[in-house]
């Protein structure tokens, strides 16, 4: 078993996702989070949306194998004092092919505040310091601002685009390994 320690940025500690977590999330026990990650959870994250977007997933495969699906999954928990847990981190599973995909949110009321930026950025740096990954991508649609501004702060360049069958046409960003 791999341990992942956390990220530590300067407003943020990113915490690794476990299954106790994952579950805690599916089932609704708002109380089992806090207690997991010794942070409080907003009352309004995640909601149902979130849930069936981030955790479309068979939980019973990340049981299975928790070390390639949570790979690098981090919750975003403020260091402010009062810890809360402000939104999430992702990533679509250890890469086989050496291209990390992420995917990030913040619950509404923590928005605006460049905490998606902040801890989006100290994970991609992390992802692209892992053996085998050269590169990270993000994708998103091409009228989400919020998430383009994101990804314009973490350097990333635009690379392709391609369909969804339900949002239609997504921008696919990137950022490879290189010099600093």
């Amino acid at each position: 078993m791999i341990v992942r320690m956390p990220l530590i940025t300067e407003r943020l500690e990113l915490v690794p996702m476990t299954v106790d977590i994952v579950e805690a999330v599916i089932t609704r026990n708002p109380a089992r989070v806090e207690e997991l990650t010794q942070a409080r959870l907003p009352a309004a994250w995640p909601g149902a949306d979130l849930i069936s977007r981030a955790f479309a997933f068979d939980v019973d495969a990340v049981r299975a194998d928790p070390e390639r699906r949570l790979w690098g999954d981090r919750l975003l928990i403020t260091r402010d004092g009062l810890r809360r847990i402000v939104g999430s981190v992702v990533f679509h599973g250890r890469p086989d092919d050496g291209i990390a995909e992420v995917a990030y949110g913040v619950e509404p009321a923590s928005q605006r505040l460049g905490l998606a930026t902040e801890g989006t950025r100290a994970c991609v740096l992390w992802a692209l310091e892992q053996p085998g990954v050269v590169s990270v991508t993000a994708t998103t649609m091409p009228f989400h601002q919020a998430s383009l501004r994101v990804i314009e702060k973490l350097g990333m360049q635009r690379c392709g685009e391609r369909e969804h069958p339900l949002f239609g046409e997504l921008l696919v960003y990137g950022i490879r390994k290189g010099p600093p």
